[in-house]
């Protein structure tokens, strides 16, 4: 998949509000090849966490109190973005919400990237009862890491979408606007 270049993005949240990222995952796929993945603890605003997203991610305030906020990994985040200004993210709806409504938070302003849902895909393409990324990367022999943790998730919905376009019976994304968007 020479030429196929886009970045997987994942986070997890400290509450319900999307701009209370606690953790921020990207893989970096270049050339249709995994080049590197990377994850990033968030301080969120005030540090709160709720109860139930405790329970998902096991990220506690104690985890994040000294790590940098959301303005700082964004800063880290955007030089890969700079390379390739494509994100991949598994039910994209959520890690788009959460890009936008923490660039509002703290001011900053949103750049033109496109960006591809692989949920959305797997919809399309396949016709399983369940289509959450741990499933369908069981499904088809994803190596797994530890789900809901940003850097494993990001590099599990990397693999699922290299995946996917082959399926797709397709060289590259161009072709699949069934699943793009803006932020």
């Amino acid at each position: 998949m020479q030429g196929t270049n886009f970045i997987a993005i994942d986070f997890e949240t400290a509450t319900g509000r999307r701009a209370s990222v606690c953790e921020a995952g990207i893989c970096v796929v270049r050339n249709g090849k995994i080049a590197e993945t990377r994850s990033w603890l968030v301080r969120p605003q005030g540090n709160m966490y709720s109860y139930w997203n405790i329970q998902i991610h096991g990220i506690r305030p104690s985890d994040t109190a000294r790590s940098p906020e959301f303005p700082e990994v964004w800063a880290e985040i955007s030089e890969y973005l700079k390379e390739c200004p494509v994100l991949v993210a598994h039910n994209a709806a959520f890690d788009i919400g959460c890009i936008r409504h923490s660039l509002e938070l703290y001011g900053i302003e949103k750049p033109d990237i496109a960006y591809y849902c692989s949920l959305r895909a797997a919809r399309k393409l396949y016709n399983f009862d369940c289509n959450r990324l741990d499933y369908l990367c069981n499904r088809f022999d994803i190596p797994c890491g530890q789900h809901h943790r940003a850097g494993d998730d990001a590099e599990m919905c990397a693999r699922l979408f290299l995946r996917e376009i082959r399926d797709a019976g397709r060289l590259g994304m161009e072709n699949m606007d069934y699943c793009n968007g803006m932020l």
